[in-house]
């Protein structure tokens, strides 16, 4: 079956995440003088303009920081999945990241409910990472 979505285009910030990605690993940048962990990536610390930054592999837990409800279809791809959710996730370690909210019904999904990632494998070079509710 072929995947009617958009699909990533991964860069040089942030072909490391996609390469986590496909290994089922969420990795975000770390600053190695601050010890922020931001997402986007980026070649300087937002927060002190270091360049001294390495990957970590986060936890995949988190809670939900805002969400929308989609009831109409921005792409093809996504008409029969109506409605979804959006969700920016607040990631223990810190970063806030969007994501989609799966496994559950949308009028079940509220601010500050506790999530973890899952990943949907769509091609062979791509898997993304989506949260669910912790049961």
């Amino acid at each position: 079956m072929t995947y009617k979505k958009p699909l990533p285009h991964p860069n040089a910030d942030d072909k490391i995440f996609w390469e986590g990605c496909r290994e089922h690993q969420l990795r975000f940048q770390k600053c190695e003088e601050c010890g922020l962990v931001r997402w986007p990536p980026s070649a300087i610390c937002p927060n002190c303009y270091s360049r001294d930054t390495i990957w970590i592999t986060a936890a995949g837990k988190g809670k939900v920081y805002t969400f929308a409800i989609f009831h109409r279809a921005y792409h093809p791809g996504f008409e029969g999945e109506l409605p979804y959710v959006t969700a920016v996730v607040e990631l223990e370690e810190g970063p806030h990241f969007l994501t989609n909210m799966v496994g559950c019904r949308p009028d079940e999904v509220s601010c500050d409910m506790v999530v973890e990632v899952i990943w949907e494998d769509i091609t062979e070079e791509f898997s993304l990472p989506k949260f669910r509710p912790v049961s």
